[in-house]
């Protein structure tokens, strides 16, 4: 569920105390791309207003987005990469302006690699309710003012249809492929089922078929962590001054979601009880290791997110159930007609294992039949985001067909 750089590539030189505390000198009220910043590689496309299944509703929806790669004449090579929940349009390519970080899949994605963007047309819109350019809370509305926590409730398969308005506005009837991990893994999915005359190929990435009340509970303690900041202001606070908004409760929700993304065993065995520094942990001044980088992740984490925004979006993954007003998940997965690849992850404890099992049990078009691909790796959850070289492979067999 993370998006970037996955954590775990962050060389230990950096969770110092020094670059912990350099980290909380000031953070911005929000991290979102905001009007006026630089576009770096995204483009923008409008799609007009959208009603959702909350009763809600916004006047206009624009949508940002990445591509790589060239469509062919007959727009048959087109491939939609969905990202995960603090991710964004950025699946491939160097830092620089727009961009603080390289692309969060730049192994996967790209000429040559597993998705070869020599044959396929690569596409990676942010989603909506994202902070990366596409309509959010931290969008200004029609009255000048960010949406704030005035934005409406956004569900998974609202966020599948303003990419269905996007792909129509873009010109691509049927995608060659679908591709998502964890929450764009939901997206996925949700597009293989309710829209299977559009998908060619899906590929569901470390995802569920419905958020379970463990998941829940879960994501309810790093909401509230947002909501209890004083800063947070009920959702009020792009005005705050650096170093004054809500970036105490994000940075809490980040530090949470971390030990859902990671397995206890990679923890374990990479910090064990060591020390950060000379200081002792133990009635001192000092801490662990383990809490160091939890507080340097967290920390990072808010000059590139938006609390509304983690808000937004963590209730949308709540509201996955791809059996809802469906007849059921089982119903619901025999609509999927698209060549399926289901993969998960041995040591995620996020959505386990079972979770793809689910799915591909139920899904007649799996490449794996009745069991999903399962790769061995310590890293948890992150797994889908590190394990390149276990990944890839699976995606060059599901568009080899």
């Amino acid at each position: 569920m993370d998006w970037q750089t996955p954590e775990d590539t962050v060389p230990s030189f950096f969770i110092t105390e020094a670059n912990t505390r350099a980290m909380i000198g000031g953070p911005p009220a929000t991290g979102a791309w905001r009007e006026g910043d630089h576009p770096g590689d995204r483009r923008f496309v409008g799609v007009g207003g959208m009603s959702f299944e909350s009763g809600g509703s916004l006047p206009s929806v624009r949508i940002a987005y990445e591509s790589w790669g060239t469509l062919n004449a007959e727009g048959s090579n087109a491939v939609l990469v969905l990202h995960a929940l603090t991710g964004d349009s950025h699946v491939a390519g160097l830092p620089g302006r727009g961009h603080p970080t390289a692309g969060w899949w730049g192994d996967v994605v790209g000429p040559g690699k597993p998705i070869d963007t020599d044959t396929w047309f690569v596409v990676a819109p942010n989603m909506l309710g994202g902070c990366q350019g596409s309509t959010g809370p931290a969008s200004l509305s029609p009255d000048g003012l960010e949406w704030g926590a005035r934005f409406p409730h956004v569900s998974i398969r609202d966020q599948v249809e303003a990419q269905v308005l996007f792909s129509d506005a873009i010109g691509i009837r049927r995608w060659a492929g679908v591709v998502g991990g964890s929450m764009g893994g939901m997206h996925a999915l949700e597009w293989a089922v309710g829209h299977p005359e559009r998908v060619e190929r899906v590929a569901v990435i470390a995802a569920p078929a419905l958020s379970s009340a463990d998941q829940i509970a879960q994501n309810s303690v790093q909401l509230e962590a947002i909501r209890m900041d004083p800063s947070f202001a009920g959702g009020d606070y792009y005005e705050a001054a650096d170093g004054e908004g809500p970036y105490r409760g994000l940075a809490l929700a980040r530090r949470m979601a971390l030990l859902n993304y990671r397995s206890p065993g990679e923890l374990n065995d990479r910090f064990e009880r060591s020390w950060q520094s000379g200081l002792s942990p133990l009635g001192g001044e000092g801490k662990f290791a383990v809490e160091s980088y939890l507080d340097f992740h967290g920390n990072k984490f808010t000059r590139r997110f938006d609390s509304n925004s983690y808000l937004t979006l963590v209730q949308s993954m709540n509201s996955h159930d791809i059996g809802r007003d469906r007849g059921g998940i089982h119903a619901a997965l025999s609509r999927v007609t698209a060549r399926c690849l289901v993969l998960g992850i041995d040591s995620d404890r996020l959505f386990p294992v079972a979770d793809q099992h689910l799915i591909a049990s139920h899904v007649a078009s799996s490449i794996t039949g009745d069991s999903p691909v399962v790769i061995d790796s310590p890293f948890g959850h992150d797994g889908f985001l590190i394990e390149h070289a276990k990944v890839g492979p699976w995606f060059r067999e599901l568009f080899a067909a």
